[in-house]
């Protein structure tokens, strides 16, 4: 599978390396300033919430998206990263 994790703090970080340890390609999709934490705890990729041209480039990409933003946010804003089938918890 390929999981997006939105927000990579600390329930982001653990998400992200659980999904690596059962064998899945992981993106970390956040910030900019996050992209090198996200690829040193083991992201396959990074995806740049605040640029469209990231958003596009990644469109229907993902199997399954965890959510882990502590914030008040539109989650129909990653949306358009899941595949047809794809799944947002």
């Amino acid at each position: 599978m390929k999981i997006g994790i939105v927000g990579i703090g600390g329930l982001g970080s653990i998400g992200l390396k659980l999904a690596k340890a059962l064998g899945h390609e992981v993106y970390a999709i956040s910030l900019p300033q996050q992209e090198k934490m996200a690829i040193e705890k083991g992201a396959d990729g990074f995806i740049d919430s605040t640029s469209s041209q990231s958003m596009t480039a990644n469109k229907m990409k993902l199997d399954l998206i965890l959510n882990t933003l502590p914030i008040n946010h539109q989650a129909a804003d990653f949306m358009e990263l899941l595949n047809y089938k794809g799944v947002q918890v």
